[in-house]
């Protein structure tokens, strides 16, 4: 029995040896092992990231080359740390912050210690590099934005954080990565993938060569370049109309969904977030509390949709058979209810639906909402009706689009007002700033642009997109996919008479362009903000949504201006400047075109912060820039100007106006 034992526990210690020396010559001698081998170096090869092109082909973001000081925490050896630091123009304290972070992080792997040197410093540095053991020099790629503008569509690209990694193994400590705009939600088609060489070291931590003869090394597989569907001629425009206010333009070609602008105002340079004064100069970009410059308007402010939501609810009226275009009602300067009054500007009365639209009377747009909420026993059955058909039109949701940031805005249920009042304690007239596009309805510009596209369409809506190709790939077919609203064709053709008769004989009168037909619909919306936990009212906001031609519609856009007075003011001159300089890539209105460059609504956005006493500016005066700072302003617009656009693309825009 003893003999048994012995011989079997021989055998049992036998297969344990023979098991991990195959452990340790086969199977641990893999890939995965190599990467938490300490006498394995690991060399990055980092991929050429993607390009992106306009949709016209105009080169936007390409790249330039950059030297990464990386360092092997444990391989440091003593140096002289005066002379190093000099070098990297970086003082001792931030050398140990350096030092000892990525130490902490792993005192085996590669950490970055000074990214981005410029040429001259990389000359410098290399020279001298074999005196500082442990730290070598990485080539890498940096951006380049070829264009000043769009940097809230572009984005920019910075360093991972501990965050980022503990999420995706693919990064590492030093890695670059999308952080806004496209260079994020395309994150991983830009920044192909990552080649790898492993090193072989000796017990003196001496490098022997490739590892295998380099077996499991791989080169580096490039990003993809992209093409976007903004016109960065279009989008260079926007944002010079906007010079000087706060606000967003969201413009779309009705039959795709592609977004062809996104301006959002104040915006800044994308080259500002590119190199070693990155961290400076979002530190800067960050702390503007009053500009808010990486605050994107046009996809993340909620504002009051104000007057262009009339259009809806005049739409859902039709569908739900409670109003005809005939119908008419009276408009004594508003609509009194309850003892309280809407108030209303001074216009023919009584109306019928398209002069209610193109007059935007208030009175009218009550009446018909408050038959909509009251068609049904239960006025919160009624709204329910009333919310899901509004939320057709994408709002009150995210769109599901590729764009990295967003808000859902806020269209209101039956649950909203059960909250507030109690159930079945509220009816139509506790809510009836809905019908004019105020009280609890909150949108963001690009679901006014993309309301404003599926009226263009008569009823459907493609989701607003950025990407127009991807190299060697094919676009989601959710982006190619129509929507469809809950209102029948039919009832479209007398909304889109009354925003085309806005432009003949209504509220955008005087912003007319001649040879285009254009629809529109003029808005206000009040606007309140919180001074000292006091609730405020300042000069309210300037909306406006527009597509043109009225058949077979190109372009479909919503304008924002903040504390822009009203409708027509600021926002239905830069919408029909827009549409004009898309449709025909020239400008017959120059006297709308230098009112915009020479008025500033500065002094408005600073009122909150002067300490002054403010109110509702009523007065139509207003402030006007210095003649030097006009002329600058002139210059850029003959820059842009003088760029003319794609032969075959002007084609497609015109076609429906020759």
């Amino acid at each position: 029995m003893r003999r048994f034992l012995l011989v079997g526990a021989i055998a049992v210690v036998g297969l344990i040896f023979i098991f991990r020396l195959f452990y340790l010559q086969i199977y641990s001698g893999g890939i995965l092992d190599l990467y938490e081998d300490n006498a394995i170096r690991k060399v990055y090869d980092y991929p050429k990231r993607g390009f992106v092109f306009d949709r016209n082909g105009e080169l936007l973001v390409s790249n330039q080359p950059s030297y990464d000081v990386m360092f092997i925490p444990r391989e440091v050896k003593p140096l002289d740390t005066l002379e190093f630091c000099r070098l990297l123009k970086i003082d001792k304290v931030r050398f140990k912050e350096i030092f000892e972070k990525a130490y902490h992080y792993s005192p085996w792997l590669p950490s970055v210690f000074i990214p981005h040197l410029s040429k001259e410093d990389y000359a410098s540095l290399q020279e001298k590099m074999r005196k500082f053991e442990g730290f070598y020099i990485q080539k890498r790629s940096l951006r380049h934005y070829e264009t000043s503008i769009g940097a809230n569509v572009l984005g920019d690209i910075g360093e991972v954080n501990d965050a980022i990694i503990a999420r995706d193994p693919y990064y590492k400590m030093g890695d670059l990565i999308g952080k806004q705009g496209i260079e994020t939600s395309y994150e991983k088609t830009l920044r192909g993938v990552k080649g790898i060489k492993f090193i072989q070291k000796d017990r003196f931590n001496r490098d022997l060569g490739p590892y295998k003869d380099g077996i499991y090394d791989t080169l580096p597989k490039p990003g993809s370049d992209i093409t976007i569907t903004i016109d960065a001629k279009l989008q260079a425009y926007g944002e010079l109309l906007m010079q000087n206010k706060h606000g967003g333009i969201i413009a779309i070609e009705p039959s795709t969904g592609e977004i062809l602008t996104m301006v959002s105002t104040p915006t800044y340079n994308p080259n500002l977030l590119v190199g070693r004064q990155r961290s400076v100069n979002f530190s800067k970009l960050y702390n503007d509390s009053i500009n808010k410059p990486l605050y994107d308007r046009g996809l993340q402010a909620m504002y009051p949709p104000g007057s262009p939501f009339k259009i809806l609810n005049a739409l859902i009226g039709l569908q739900e058979e409670v109003v005809t275009t005939e119908d008419r009602f009276y408009c004594n300067h508003g609509y009194s209810y309850g003892g309280r009054k809407m108030g209303c500007h001074g216009h023919p009365s009584p109306l019928a639906m398209n002069g209610g639209i193109y007059n935007s009377c208030n009175a009218y747009f009550a009446n018909v909402y408050r038959r909509i909420i009251d068609k049904t026993k239960s006025p919160a059955t009624g709204l329910d009706i009333w919310s899901n058909h509004v939320k057709s039109f994408g709002l009150g949701n995210y769109l599901n689009n590729d764009l990295s940031v967003g808000q859902p805005g806020k269209i209101p249920t039956s649950k909203t007002y059960d909250q507030v009042y109690g159930k079945n304690r509220w009816g139509s007239t506790f809510n009836l700033s809905n019908s004019i596009g105020q009280g609890e309805v909150l949108t963001t510009p690009i679901q006014l642009a993309n309301m404003t596209a599926a009226i263009a369409n008569r009823g459907y809506y493609y989701t607003p997109h950025i990407i127009k190709h991807i190299e060697g790939h094919t676009i989601d077919k959710k982006y190619t996919t129509p929507n469809h609203t809950t209102i029948n064709k039919e009832h479209f053709e007398p909304i889109v008479q009354g925003m085309f008769d806005v432009y003949n004989y209504g509220t955008a009168a005087g912003v007319q362009v001649k040879g285009i037909e254009i629809c529109g619909k003029t808005g206000t919306a009040e606007n309140f903000v919180k001074v000292n936990g006091q609730r405020m009212q300042l000069t309210d906001h300037s909306i406006f949504i527009a597509f043109a031609p009225k058949d077979n519609p190109k372009i479909a856009l919503a304008v924002f201006v903040e504390n822009g007075y009203w409708g027509a003011r600021f926002a239905g001159k830069i919408a029909s400047l827009m549409i004009e300089k898309y449709i025909n890539d020239s400008i017959t209105r120059t006297d709308m075109e230098d009112w915009l460059l020479k008025h500033t609504l500065e002094h408005e956005y600073a009122k909150p912060y002067s300490g002054k006493p403010f109110g509702i500016n009523k007065n139509t005066t207003l402030e006007v820039v210095d003649d030097s700072e006009f002329k600058e302003l002139k210059e850029l617009l003959n820059q842009i100007n003088s760029k003319s656009r794609n032969p075959e693309e002007l084609k497609k825009t015109q076609g429906a106006n020759l």
